[in-house]
């Protein structure tokens, strides 16, 4: 078999057999397919397209291409919920727990976030002691015995991901649905997942920006999950404005404690009960959406979920003890109030622009190597669709630095106001199961 002849192949619109799908991985992962070949066949692939045949052929050969997380020494159906990324995105913080409380195993393989803020392992790590570095024994053994653990990604897992990733960066094939829902299901996979719910954001603040584009990523990776033997859901959720209101590491902290307490954001409440609904009907402990949602808002009320949070923290070294006093949670030196110009209806929050705002403080990696201030991020006091008075804070800015003009500067210029009522984005738009 000749690489030449698999670019050719895909160049003229015909599909690929696994055994040619496989050729290219495996050479690409031991350096005998040059880097030139792997851009070709990828600037083929985004101009042709895949069926969903080579879709799955193309997963599992990353699978394959380096380890697998084996869980099958968990007991019960293990469900993964993997998110494409957003504002304020503290679902997992909240999801975790509420789901392990209805006896559904979570083993979270989490990474380190390089963007608005840290990823879930950051965030976390803002409870004092919290740790991910346990042995793969000890990980299945937290699981079993608490239905939740939280371990670091391993160095090797889909290493054909990363090298392809690192080249559709450069050549212009990031933007191709089977590239993109390969990517992400391959490290679903490998992780060891029965089950996979996924969180596709469509909006300002994601990498799909419209419903259409979303809708497709979401049905590729539905398709490749469940043709692997995964069992796959989708929601598709606004990510037109941040979600929630807090954005940073111990201010989500904060927020996911409210939210496990019953008093969090309308909008973080409801996507983290649509997600963990799907979860906990994956993971057989409920027939039908409407009754996996009543078991979740049951153990809000009862408290089972945020008991299950502090035996989750306490478990990983962390002091659950803030889950009772959150002021124990890093705290900037500084806040700043963001007021209204004028009085009106809020009409716009881009999301990406105010989460880069917040990375600017501190809150987020712009590089590998950046520091996270784990304290500082934003609040927002209104969202999309609220009133505001003129001189009324909008948002407060929690800093460690004084000079905070060049960002509020970047906030006023991504948050309009209207004197006309605005109706608040829809939060989830689509179901997708199939």
């Amino acid at each position: 078999m000749r690489m030449y002849d698999v670019i050719a192949k895909k160049r003229d619109g015909k599909h690929l057999t696994e055994e040619e799908i496989q050729f290219f991985i495996e050479g690409y992962t031991d350096g005998s397919v040059p880097d030139y070949q792997a851009s070709a066949l990828a600037m083929a692939i985004y101009f042709q397209d895949m069926n969903d045949d080579e879709r799955a052929a193309l997963t599992m050969a990353m699978v394959h291409s380096g380890d697998t997380i084996d869980l099958s020494d968990i007991d019960g159906i293990k469900v993964d919920k993997h998110s494409t990324g957003g504002v304020g995105d503290t679902t997992t913080l909240c999801l975790a727990p509420l789901v392990a409380s209805v006896d559904v195993p979570v083993a979270k393989m989490s990474g380190r976030g390089l963007g608005h803020t840290g990823g879930t392992i950051d965030k976390l790590e803002s409870v004092p002691g919290f740790h991910v570095e346990i042995s793969s024994d000890e990980f299945v053994n937290l699981v079993n015995k608490n239905k939740l653990a939280v371990i670091g990604q391993t160095g090797n897992l889909t290493p054909a991901d990363k090298k392809l990733y690192g080249l559709r960066d450069v050549t212009a094939t990031v933007n191709s649905i089977p590239l993109i829902a390969s990517s992400i299901m391959s490290k679903k996979i490998a992780s060891g997942a029965d089950a996979i719910v996924l969180d596709v954001k469509t909006g300002a603040g994601a990498f799909m920006k419209s419903k259409e584009e979303a809708e497709e990523l979401a049905k590729a990776m539905v398709s490749i999950g469940n043709n692997v033997g995964r069992q796959t859901m989708a929601v598709i959720s606004d990510m037109s404005q941040p979600l929630g209101r807090a954005i940073g590491n111990a201010l989500e902290v904060r927020e996911a404690i409210d939210t496990l307490n019953g008093r969090g954001p309308e909008d973080l409440t409801e996507l983290t009960l649509t997600l963990g609904s799907q979860m906990v009907v994956l993971g057989g402990k409920a027939e039908t959406l409407d009754e996996a949602r009543n078991m979740l808002e049951e153990n809000i009320q009862n408290g089972n979920a945020i008991k299950k949070l502090k035996e989750f923290l306490s478990a990983q070294g962390g002091d659950a003890s803030v889950v009772d006093q959150p002021d124990a949670l890093p705290q900037a030196a500084h806040k700043f109030e963001l007021e209204a110009k004028e009085s009106g209806y809020v009409e716009n929050m881009v999301a990406d622009e105010i989460g880069h705002a917040a990375m600017m403080l501190g809150a987020g990696r712009q590089t590998k190597e950046s520091e996270i201030d784990l304290a500082v991020g934003i609040v927002l006091n209104k969202k999309v669709g609220d009133y505001v008075e003129k001189g009324e804070s909008i948002l407060t800015i929690h800093a460690n630095q004084t000079d905070v003009d060049e960002i509020k500067e970047k906030l006023y210029n991504n948050i309009s106001i209207n004197s006309s009522e605005v109706q608040a984005p829809q939060l989830v738009h689509q179901l997708i199961s199939q």
